[in-house]
């Protein structure tokens, strides 16, 4: 399960806008900006949770479930191709 800080965290991994993830994962933005809202589990339509997970996976994003150690989170599985890293100094 989705959880809307996950989505948000994702989406400035990857230095998206919220018109960019709604454009690649083929949703309206107003459902993307209500899939961002809150703290807890992400609302919406299971299809369209789906395809926003599969279209930030794509992405290079790894989602992890909640545990002891602490709550849900993200990570970048990758660097993507397209980012430039600048070197300090």
């Amino acid at each position: 399960m989705l959880h809307s800080a996950q989505i948000r965290a994702a989406r400035g991994l990857l230095d998206w806008s919220r018109d960019e993830l709604a454009r690649q994962a083929g949703l309206g933005l107003s459902t993307v900006q209500r899939m961002e809202r809150g703290s807890g589990i992400a609302p919406g339509h299971a299809g369209n949770l789906w395809r926003l997970q599969q279209t930030l996976e794509a992405a290079g994003v790894t989602f992890t479930p909640p545990d002891a150690a602490g709550g849900p989170g993200v990570r970048l599985a990758s660097i993507p191709a397209d980012a430039s890293i600048a070197a300090d100094g």
